[in-house]
């Protein structure tokens, strides 16, 4: 007697098909919320330039910090330090919350750190030692978050100054236009005129870099994309 042929197995049952309604329906998950931004500057060109990209700060808290260079300081040290101490005073006055912006800016000849002029002589000073050479625009920028995290850049940009006569300085001086800034002069301002040569960041020398403050910003995920 011929034994029966057994009986195929049965076809395995394919895998349950995820459905793709139940993906298209999930609610999507939100990003986490971001830290209010607190700018530890008074400076309206760097309110300015922030809005340029569309970032309004919550807060601005200016410190109140002695600026002073201390001896033999180099620029890119003291822009450091300064940028540095700015965060920490706008951490203590607004408490461990918030993501803290503080920046500042050196106008430099070589290793000479140029005031920001407050008289007359002093800006007739920095227009002497500009006159007819490059200097230096060094902006450091500082990003404090809640966790206690800290990053930092440094951007240096190189502008050169045309020789200037003793009438397009006192012309220049007559407006006003230097009082307060760094190196007696602003480049979005009247001293545009004598600038024929710049190097680096335009925004940098008006007194925040954007590409890099963005960078930074986005790094600490505040800035997206």
């Amino acid at each position: 007697m011929i034994a029966p042929l057994p009986a195929p197995p049965a076809p395995e049952s394919p895998p349950a098909s995820r459905d793709r309604d139940d993906d298209r329906h999930r609610p999507a998950r939100e990003p986490a919320a971001r830290p209010e931004l607190i700018l530890a500057s008074a400076s309206p060109r760097r309110l300015a330039l922030l809005a340029q990209l569309g970032i309004v700060p919550d807060r601005v808290l200016p410190a109140a910090i002695d600026e002073t260079p201390r001896r033999d300081e180099l620029p890119r040290a003291y822009a450091q330090r300064i940028a540095r101490a700015k965060s920490r005073a706008a951490r203590a006055a607004s408490g461990p919350a918030g993501l803290i912006l503080a920046a500042d800016t050196v106008v430099a000849v070589g290793r000479r750190i140029l005031p920001k002029a407050e008289t007359e002589a002093e800006a007739r000073a920095c227009l002497a030692l500009l006159s007819g050479r490059r200097h230096s625009v060094l902006t450091a920028v500082v990003l404090l978050g809640p966790d206690g995290r800290h990053s930092e850049r440094v951007v240096d940009s190189a502008v050169g100054f045309a020789r200037l006569t003793a009438a397009q300085q006192d012309a220049y001086l007559a407006s006003d236009d230097w009082r307060g800034k760094a190196g007696g002069y602003a480049i979005q301002g009247r001293a545009a005129g004598f600038i024929r040569f710049l190097s680096g960041s335009y925004s940098n020398v008006v007194g925040l870099p954007l590409f890099e403050t963005a960078q930074l910003l986005r790094g600490h995920g505040w800035l997206r994309p």
